[in-house]
């Protein structure tokens, strides 16, 4: 049960065929963050053991760490004390402001895109309506033609 949620968790952050570049490398990097804050909790708990005035002894306390971390929060409540400690706490750092990061990127991308597809939209609506009146124009302009010739045949040819 737990691997079929996982893998569509994976699914889910790492999108489908039809999904664009930009958001299946944001889910990506989301997936590769999560990995690291919960890889992150366990090695900074097994970096810190033991050490004096550590204060990241257990699993939840050094999950809200990463979370804190990751996202740079960084209330100051829980640190690491041991150099591998901050090793581990500078990698989910740098993964965390990557991810936010590329999910900015995309969220930006996708509202420019959407944008762009919009206005080509609206282009097209104005080319297709100047045709149309175009069209029209000289469908009106034949027409007054055919008559004013017809007139001239009728009042003497001239």
């Amino acid at each position: 049960m737990l691997a079929g949620l996982w893998t569509r968790a994976l699914d889910l952050l790492l999108g489908r065929e039809g999904r664009s570049l930009h958001l299946k490398a944001a889910g990506g990097a989301t997936a590769v963050l999560l990995v690291a804050m919960l890889a992150g909790s366990w090695a900074v708990v097994v970096a810190e053991h033991g050490a004096r005035r550590a204060n990241l002894t257990s699993y939840p306390k050094a999950l809200w760490w990463s979370v804190e971390t990751a996202t740079t929060v960084g209330y100051g409540d829980f640190y690491p004390v041991t150099l591998w400690g901050r090793i581990v706490g500078g990698i989910v750092m740098v993964v965390g402001i990557t991810t936010y990061g590329l999910v900015t990127a995309a969220l930006a991308t996708w509202f420019v895109g959407h944008e762009e597809r919009r206005r080509h939209r609206l282009a097209q609506d104005v080319r297709e309506l100047r045709e149309e009146t175009a069209h029209a124009l000289h469908e009106r302009f034949d027409r007054l033609e055919r008559l004013i010739v017809g007139r001239q045949g009728h009042d003497g040819g001239g």
